[in-house]
């Protein structure tokens, strides 16, 4: 179908019959309850095979200033954020063995991230670092985690391979108690939780998993003991060796080119086929990116966030598939709103859509050399439904003789797993290794999930605080009954596709807001009714998306099918007009949240 077909009545009318057709072949009526968590019901996570065993140490029973729970680019950038404040004790307490988060645990082979790194790398004015590469491989990010944290002198207080189990406010002395795995019970005055939204693998739950009798392993966790090489491929661990890979989103994109030129003999198993565009990575200089410019990086990455957040710019200085497909976004975050005649918008909106998947399927079609493959890789659903995918490298891997793709839509995944390999219909698939590149829960952190316990006030539970409909915060950052609690994530605020940007204009929220408390001698604490009108606010203009999801092919974006509901989950005007909202706040409101500090007991 071409694209001037694919935008008449008659072409639309088929589409959406073949995507509807596409999608049933994928839904399951397990829903979210296919997966299983990697950690607690597989063991998988028992050892950090970057940082072996930690080193023993004794249970601290000190107090600081702030606790920070994550070191991701989240906890960093609260940590320097509250350094700029003049925070002295800042302790940030994290699983891996050093600070990174995902890129710490991620470094499968080629890894990288797919916003450009000038702009997806957070404080480049401040540390006077410029990107090497247009897309930054893992490495080089996890580097500049550690020289943000350097810079900020976060390591003396910090407390790696550590894991905090409880936060519990104790209202005698005015602090939280922050229990860990380690027998650590010390105290802060303040606390901000930054876990993540890509901290919780999750593995498929296929019969038999447990007993095949091979090697196997979550990309997260890649053992380069086993399959040797680096980052940059070379597995020469793998040249004679069968090798079953479970997923294709963007970790599998990804790390398959790489497979497919070491391994003996490659076996994608697919579900569901991404979309995957042009990457055209390259090398960059300073000049390339303006950089002899003082405030060069926000100049950038705000143009970044205008564009793909649906706003105009004078100039795209990015210029990618991100910014250049910036209007088929709106679907895909919940703070993405468009305005005017929605009628008129959602007739156009799905023009536009057929128009750029017809693009992309036809970019299948010309790189994939036997046709039942090229088929079985072409995406058939509307752009939104899935976080797009970009590489160069992906589509000539099944050129090769030594990869296979398996298709498992009819089937509804992979049906067992035996001693011996993966059985998808009435075939066997004798493997040595089996690797899933099945990725996280997404936005599921500890303090959601009650993984992490938040007792507040009186011993009450965070999320017993909430109740049954759901997160009360002001401006998703803080709750009435948990003073000093700041919560950094996507939860009732606005996203986009650059997340550290998101997660930095959070951190200069919350070092402000400590701030302003320590000046005051106050507590950090929204009223009921400032949470109930925020709450109003984000429902009363919540985008309508709800339709558009539960028609998507089943993934995480729509929780396996089953659609996204609207509600007051996000800001609904996009992120440029949230972080407007928040200066504004900061400058004009910011004593509403403040509360008198009860003198702690002699």
């Amino acid at each position: 179908m071409t694209p001037t077909q694919a935008s008449t009545p008659d072409g639309l009318t088929a589409l959406r019959q073949r995507y509807r057709l596409e999608r049933e072949r994928r839904v399951r009526p397990d829903g979210t309850r296919q997966y299983r968590d990697a950690e607690t019901e597989f063991g998988y996570y028992a050892a950090d095979p970057y940082a072996g065993e930690p080193a023993a140490r004794d249970p601290l029973r000190d107090t600081v200033d702030v606790a920070v729970v994550g070191g991701g680019f989240g906890g960093i950038l609260a940590g320097a954020r509250m350094r700029q404040q003049g925070v002295a004790r800042v302790r940030i307490v994290e699983k891996g063995g050093d600070f990174g988060g995902t890129w710490y645990w991620n470094r499968y082979p080629g890894v990288h991230c797919d916003i450009e790194s000038h702009v997806y790398l957070p404080m480049l004015d401040e540390t006077g670092y410029v990107p090497e590469w247009k897309y930054a491989p893992g490495e080089e990010i996890r580097r500049h985690a550690v020289r943000v944290a350097r810079q900020f002198d976060l390591y003396p207080d910090a407390l790696f391979s550590t894991a905090v189990t409880s936060l519990t406010w104790d209202e005698e002395s005015g602090t939280w108690i922050v229990a860990t795995d380690r027998g650590d019970a010390f105290r802060a005055t303040y606390v901000v939780t930054a876990t993540g939204t890509l901290s919780e693998p999750k593995l498929p739950g296929i019969p038999g998993i447990e007993d095949f009798t091979g090697h196997t392993f979550h990309t997260s966790r890649w053992d380069y003991a086993y399959t040797g090489g680096t980052a940059d491929g070379g597995m020469s661990g793998l040249s004679h060796k069968r090798v079953g890979i479970v997923g294709t989103g963007a970790t599998g994109v990804q790390v398959i080119p790489l497979l497919a030129e070491d391994a003996g003999h490659v076996y994608v198993f697919q579900r569901t086929p991404s979309t995957v565009d042009v990457r055209a990575n390259r090398r960059t200089t300073a000049r390339d990116v303006g950089a002899d410019r003082e405030g060069w990086a926000r100049e950038r990455r705000e143009n970044y966030l205008r564009i793909v957040s649906g706003e105009t710019a004078e100039q795209d200085l990015v210029a990618d598939r991100w910014t250049t497909s910036a209007g088929l976004l709106e679907k895909l975050l919940p703070s993405f709103r468009r305005q005017g005649d929605r009628t008129a918008f959602e007739a156009a909106y799905e023009k536009a859509d057929a128009a750029k998947m017809n693009e992309l399927r036809a970019r299948v079609e010309q790189t994939v050399t036997d046709p039942e493959t090229a088929d079985r890789l072409k995406p058939w659903y509307r752009y939104a439904c899935k976080r797009p995918t970009f590489s160069d490298r992906y589509y000539p891997a099944f050129n090769r003789d030594n990869v296979t793709l398996v298709d498992t839509a009819d089937t509804h995944g992979i049906e067992r797993v035996t001693e011996n390999g993966v059985v998808v219909g009435d075939t066997a698939y004798e493997l040595d290794c089996l690797i899933f590149a099945t990725g996280f829960s997404v936005g599921t952190s500890g303090v959601l999930s009650g993984k992490l316990p938040v007792h507040g006030r009186g011993g009450v539970p965070l999320l017993h605080a909430w109740g049954r409909q759901g997160p009360r915060t002001l401006h998703g950052f803080t709750s009435n009954g948990f003073p000093n609690l700041i919560l950094m994530g996507s939860l009732q605020n606005a996203s986009s596709v650059n997340y550290t940007h998101i997660l930095d204009e959070q951190a200069v929220h919350a070092a402000a807001l400590v701030a302003a408390a320590e000046a005051g001698g106050a507590l950090i604490e929204p009223s009921r009714e400032s949470e109930d009108a925020w709450i109003a606010a984000l429902a009363e203009d919540a985008p309508d998306h709800e339709w558009f999801h539960a028609e998507c092919t089943p993934g995480y974006y729509n929780r396996e099918g089953r659609g996204r509901p609207n509600g007051p989950f996000a800001y609904p005007h996009g992120a440029c007009a949230f972080h407007d909202l928040l200066r504004r706040w900061r400058e004009e409101s910011m004593d509403e949240i403040l509360r008198t500090r009860t003198p702690a007991r002699p």
